[in-house]
């Protein structure tokens, strides 16, 4: 008689415990895999390095149920004014305008100490999770049902067998460095300073009231209002300048002497970067996956490094889950590579084109980008949206019908209730979803209802008035989804639980073959 192969020690090992860390586990805890996160550092680094996150992940945070007790560690993120070679405004970057699509503010700052402590709290909290701090991990070796981890710690040297592995150690990570995968360049690499201030009354009243880009060829520098009083800037160095001698309060004040005074402020943080375009060329290898600064990372301009780290896990995790039901086989798993690194790749090279804007170092090109850059908004300075500059999810998991709805955030308005209002989310989950236009025909057929909800989708219909007819209607408050519909010329939406669009249909046909095949893909 056989005697089977025990299952290994846990589902998931989640190795680094930094924001994409602990989100992981999160997500992993919140499916109730069993689940073990490890970290060579015990502490949480007490100066802030991200400062930005975006409506996505805040949706994510509140789908966790963390939104509210980062609430006090957050702040909306105001316009940023872009200025010319001679001070001149040349353009704003601002956020959308209300409705805002994803019922948050859909640009926020964020001070990281506090955020991170709370969201690796709300990791422990998953009684499947257990989470090793002052743990290093020395090796691994895979195997064709699971992967060996060699961990030193607490309880000393020690192997751990895991099904899965998500490497979220950083930009210099042990787990891709030991994989032998290496870094696609795409191109950019600068010196700057970013220095972080606690700065006091006297100091606010000297600052620019919103964020603010100084595209001035003798120096580019980058201002950012953070919450409360903190406040940063980043500072391009300039060829000779040693980046660590620059890092010191003296030459720290010298550079902020034209906005502060050391009475203005206290220096929280001061520390040279090179800004990098970079991106992991396989983010798989075999059970084992890159996340965040270890699978790519990406010049600062429109603050979104952890954004990015963020939505890798958020990604991931749900297709793992469903591989580890033994709901999708693992192809399912190979979507994660295609459609990350082809989000990043495109967003590196936006953000990277806003960069060469900013760090134009040339007086006379810096004045024909000022011009150019005018001539754009008919000669006035135009503003455009933080949000039009993420794009959308371009391959992997969509629909085979082409639509420009495909892979872009489904909206999530507020819902009416007898109570109060609601966001759709915390009325309805985040699993899959088939969301319909009340008023259409494709929400009143009992056979769509049917092969939906037997593939496991969740039925809701949004109308803008009451409606009796149906026990899913609900009431959108502001029309966010109703206009999104018109907008699409479409009047049902398959919604991932990512939130990402798998695909649209006008009518009940059309909507048929597309959960046909989508039950294929899944299955």
């Amino acid at each position: 008689m056989s005697v089977s192969k025990p299952a290994n020690d846990v589902q998931v090992a989640v190795v680094g415990f930094g924001p994409s860390g602990a989100v992981a586990a999160s997500l992993l805890g919140a499916e109730g895999i069993q689940t073990l996160a490890v970290d060579r550092d015990r502490a949480v680094y007490d100066k802030p390095r991200a400062i930005a996150l975006d409506h996505e992940i805040l949706r994510l945070f509140d789908n966790l149920g963390v939104a509210e007790p980062l609430s006090p560690h957050i702040a909306p993120f105001p316009a940023s004014e872009h200025f010319g070679a001679r001070g001149q405004l040349i353009r704003r970057i601002d956020m959308v305008s209300e409705p805002y699509p994803l019922g948050y503010t859909p640009t926020m700052v964020f001070t990281q100490p506090p955020v991170e402590e709370i969201l690796r709290a709300h990791a422990r909290s998953y009684r499947s999770v257990v989470v090793e701090l002052g743990t290093e991990l020395r090796k691994l070796e895979q195997a064709p049902d699971g992967v060996t981890l060699e961990l030193c710690g607490d309880q000393g040297t020690r192997n751990v067998t895991a099904d899965y592995v998500i490497a979220c150690d950083g930009a210099s990570s042990a787990v891709r460095r030991q994989l032998g995968i290496g870094f696609d360049d795409l191109v950019f690499d600068e010196p700057w300073l970013v220095i972080d201030l606690r700065v006091n009354a006297s100091g606010l009243a000297k600052l620019p009231r919103t964020a603010a880009q100084f595209c001035d060829p003798s120096r580019p520098t980058t201002y950012i209002v953070g919450p409360g009083s903190h406040r940063r800037f980043e500072i391009m160095l300039l060829p000779g300048e040693d980046p660590r001698a620059m890092e010191q309060p003296e030459q720290v004040w010298r550079l902020l002497a034209r906005w502060l005074t050391p009475d203005d402020a206290a220096l929280w943080r001061a520390a040279s970067y090179r800004f990098h375009a970079l991106v992991a060329s396989k983010w798989r290898e075999g059970r084992v996956f890159l996340a965040g600064d270890a699978a790519h990372q990406q010049p600062p301009f429109i603050g979104q490094g952890m954004c990015q780290g963020v939505r890798d896990v958020a990604n991931l995790v749900w297709k793992l889950a469903r591989v580890l039901r033994g709901a999708s086989g693992e192809a399912l798993l190979d979507t994660y590579q295609d459609e990350r690194s082809a989000h990043v790749r495109e967003l590196t090279s936006r953000i990277k084109a806003i960069g060469h804007v900013i760090c134009e170092r040339d007086p006379e090109a810096a004045a024909a980008r000022d011009e150019r850059i005018l001539a754009e908004g008919g000669g006035v300075p135009r503003t455009i949206t933080r949000q039009e500059i993420v794009p959308p999810l371009s391959c992997g998991l969509r629909a085979d019908v082409p639509h420009t709805a495909n892979g872009t955030l489904f909206p999530q308005p507020w819902i009416m209730t007898s109570g109060g209002r609601q966001l759709l989310d915390t009325m309805c989950g985040a699993g899959w979803r088939l969301v319909l236009r009340a008023d259409s025909a494709v929400a009143r057929s009992r056979a769509i209802a049917s092969h939906a909800v037997e593939i496991g989708l969740r039925l809701i219909a949004i109308a803008t008035a009451d409606h009796d007819q149906l026990p899913y209607i609900l009431r959108e408050e502001s029309d966010v989804v109703t206009d999104w519909f018109a907008r699409h010329a479409c009047a049902a939406a398959i919604v991932r639980p990512d939130h990402y669009v798998y695909g649209v249909a006008a009518d009940e046909a059309g909507l048929a073959e597309m959960l046909s095949g989508l039950e294929a893909r899944l299955r």
